[in-house]
Parts: C-alpha cells; structure tokens; sequence
C-alpha cells in the first residue's frame, strides 16, 4: 500500500491550502483515511479523519476552518485548509486503515508565515 500525499507549501496566515492523499496498491477493504500533523518537538496528532462513508472527525482547533472530503473511486482524501494560522505550520501526514492495519503516507510540510 502506497500513499502519495501533496499540496503543501508557504501560505500567509489568512491563506488556504488543499492537501491530496492518492492511495494505491493493494487497498482493496480500505476503510478510514485522515490527515495528522507534527510540528518540531511536538507529538503527531489527528488533524481530521473520514470513514468510507462520509463520516467525519475533527480535532478542536480546526473545526470550522478545515474540511476533509474523499473520493472513493480515485482512492484519495483532501483536507482543505482555510484560514491557516502560525500554529498549523507542521508536517502534515495520511494514513489508511485497511483491515485493521494502519498505513502511512510520506509528510508534506505545510508553513504558515508572513
């Protein structure tokens, strides 16, 4: 299983971005997907995370600013990030949980500066 994740980059607080996870290989029974994020020093922590039906979870400080979509059929989640603040600056990372194992994507680094 291989998830590609991207649409990273420097953004202004203020700014938007949309992060793409792609997942391939053998995900045939892929259930949950979601987007954690790590920022130096800190541990990783869910950021948003979706079923294969729809069904959605935030963390706190993101409700209302973050929306995480998936589509089934091209095996791939978003998160788009609205109103990014300095404290979202982190590596952004997804995962897949497919019968009961969790994969990971490689991160894609997310700053939020002037």
């Amino acid at each position: 299983v291989q998830l590609q994740a991207s649409g990273g980059g420097l953004v202004q607080p203020g700014g938007s971005l949309r992060l793409s996870c792609q997942a391939s290989g053998r995900i045939f029974g892929i259930n949950a997907m979601g987007w954690y994020r790590q920022a130096p020093g800190t541990q990783r922590e869910l950021v948003a995370d979706i079923t294969r039906g729809g069904s959605t979870n935030y963390v706190d400080s993101v409700k209302g600013r973050f929306t995480i979509s998936r589509d089934n059929a091209k095996n791939t989640i978003y998160l788009q990030m609205n109103s990014l603040k300095p404290e979202d600056t982190a590596t952004y990372y997804c995962n897949a949980i497919i019968f009961g194992e969790t994969y990971w994507g490689q991160g894609t680094l997310v700053t939020v500066s002037s």
